[in-house]
């Protein structure tokens, strides 16, 4: 069974991983001090289990031998044995730390990691959507579209971050504008297996398959015309560069709707310290995020429009967030509330 103690310092060097779908990414903490060694990126299929990925990427080619271990994993940690949601790998903490020589192993949710980054991360890592250009140090709201739709909120409270992960990806989102009525009836639903009728999710509309749900659906609403892309980073490519009608609508919809479930968000979670737009897609299409569409759906909240006009929205542009997440608490465990209960081997 996993261990439940207080937060305290894992002894050093330990070895921090952000597990991915498709790729891990791996940094080893030397000390205290804070010097770190990075490791190239690990493509997951190229590895049949997280342990040969650790013991030939890492172990193999570091003079440093980690002691703990911290990873961010996609999904809830519960038992032993935890599998991840877009990879076959399964992450066996005990196993880690018999074959690996690890002593203590630390599991949490890869948006707990991406919320501890948002607590911690330098102006330089953030770019600002709108006018409003800082973050206080007030609650605060992660969203990450990708492979799925990650998000976590940040309270602040006794002078301390506490990170709440959660499947918010999977809430309910409906239509609003005549466009929305024409193009709805065409988009994927999600099924109950005790429902007669699908729901839209918002992790079917803002992620890499909710990009090419939504330009379907415009291709069927358009008088079900051929798609002229099969994939997302096709779709996001032409709209960018204005070189397809539907794939430029697409996009703007797609800046939409994650404008009206960020908005939703922060009035959910009261987020004056802003929310942070993480995962692998609003990088790349961070001109469509600045083109207005966001802001505006963002603050479309009547009857709490000044509300959210007073709230900064940011693109994490740190290349690595998660890691400097999981280093953040590293280093200084006792300046967050992160429950370890039940994800805490030793």
């Amino acid at each position: 069974m996993a261990e439940t103690r207080p937060n305290q310092k894992l002894p050093f060097p330990i070895l921090i991983g952000d597990i991915g779908g498709t790729n891990a990414r791996f940094s080893i903490i030397v000390d205290e001090s804070g010097e770190t060694v990075r490791f190239p990126d690990v493509v997951n299929r190229n590895f049949s289990t997280i342990d040969e990925a650790i013991r030939l990427s890492v172990l193999s080619t570091s003079s440093h031998k980690p002691k703990s271990l911290i990873l961010a994993l996609a999904g809830p940690i519960k038992g032993d044995e935890v599998p991840l949601t877009n990879c076959p790998w399964v992450v066996r903490p005990k196993v880690l730390m018999a074959d690996l020589g690890f002593s203590e192993v630390l599991l949490l949710n890869d948006f707990e990691a991406q919320a501890l980054a948002a607590a911690t991360l330098q102006p330089k890592d953030c770019q600002p959507l709108g006018p409003i250009g800082e973050a206080p140090s007030a609650s605060r709201v992660v969203l990450g579209p990708g492979t799925g739709l990650g998000v976590a909120g940040l309270v602040r409270a006794r002078d301390m971050w506490f990170p709440v992960p959660g499947e918010g990806g999977h809430v309910d989102v409906g239509p609003r504008t005549a466009r929305d009525y024409q193009i709805w009836p065409h988009l994927t639903p999600v099924h109950d297996i005790n429902a007669t009728l699908g729901r839209i999710s918002a992790e079917e509309l803002l992620s890499g398959r909710g990009l090419m749900n939504i330009y379907r659906a415009l291709c069927k609403a358009e008088g079900n015309r051929t798609p002229a892309f099969d994939e997302p980073a096709q779709v996001s490519a032409a709209g960018l560069a204005g070189s397809d009608g539907l794939a430029s609508e697409a996009l703007e919809l797609f800046a939409t709707y994650l404008g009206r479930v960020a908005g939703d968000l922060a009035l959910i979670f009261m987020a004056k310290g802003g929310v942070f737009l993480a995962g692998g897609i609003s990088p790349k299409i961070l001109p469509a995020l600045q083109s207005g569409a966001f802001r505006k759906a963002f603050e479309d909240k009547a009857p709490h429009q000044a509300v959210l006009q007073g709230i900064a929205t940011f693109v994490v542009t740190h290349p690595q967030a998660a890691l400097h997440g999981l280093a953040a608490f590293a280093l200084d465990p006792d300046a967050f509330g992160l429950s370890t209960d039940g994800r805490h081997w030793a």
